[in-house]
């Protein structure tokens, strides 16, 4: 979108600098030219109640995949167990929309998950694991997923309320994590969320909203 074509709209949510330059951020039609405080506090009002974790201990590079499908599918959190450090390209910044809590270990995220009513789901193709695909997920779900390779660590294993597999039929022993981040927020999303509605499945456009102003070329 480039600079606002008009008078400007008397609202605060509204970027000055934005309407004048244009808005070429990763954003829904609904939030063009707003403010990035503006578009999380409305984010905070509409997000879903399931949580998302990954482990970080070797500097997962698919934690960024992991942030922006949670973005997309309006997790309430993202936590990251393990090293602070992470790799913020896959993101694609949707990271500055997105709530992300960090955990030294699994100790403490199952103190934060037992306070906050939450309950610890592990997606990991283990022995004994469940049909992702046939589960009830809890609506207040904590979606915990391994690193590349290992998968779920060993006390994560053992945290876990429930571990869900994700059915497979190639040669590949496994999915990337990101991947498999992305379909079991779906399973939760069909099971728990409301179609999403509006333009870019976004929410539906308010009156006045800059869905569509007129852009000066």
């Amino acid at each position: 979108m480039g600079p606002w074509s008009g008078p400007w709209p008397d609202d605060p949510r509204f970027d000055p600098e934005l309407l004048a330059g244009g808005d070429r951020r990763n954003v829904v039609d609904r939030y063009r030219y707003w403010r990035r405080e503006a578009i999380v506090a409305d984010l905070d009002t509409r997000r879903h109640d399931f949580h998302v974790a990954v482990e970080n201990w070797q500097h997962d590079f698919n934690i960024g995949t992991v942030v922006r499908t949670a973005n997309a599918f309006l997790a309430r959190e993202v936590h990251i167990v393990g090293r602070r450090r992470w790799n913020r390209r896959g993101a694609m910044v949707t990271d500055r929309y997105q709530h992300i809590r960090y955990h030294p270990g699994i100790e403490d995220l199952l103190g934060y998950a037992a306070e906050a009513g939450l309950t610890l789901v592990g997606i990991d193709n283990l022995p004994g694991s469940v049909p992702l695909e046939s589960v009830s997920l809890p609506r207040r779900s904590l979606l915990l997923f391994g690193q590349e390779g290992p998968g779920l660590s060993q006390p994560a294993r053992r945290a876990a309320s429930l571990v869900c597999s994700i059915a497979q039929y190639g040669s590949t022993r496994s999915i990337n994590a990101g991947v498999a981040s992305g379909i079991a927020m779906h399973a939760w999303i069909r099971q728990h969320a409301a179609p999403a509605a509006g333009p870019a499945g976004g929410a539906p456009a308010e009156a006045g909203s800059p869905a569509a102003p007129a852009v000066s070329t």
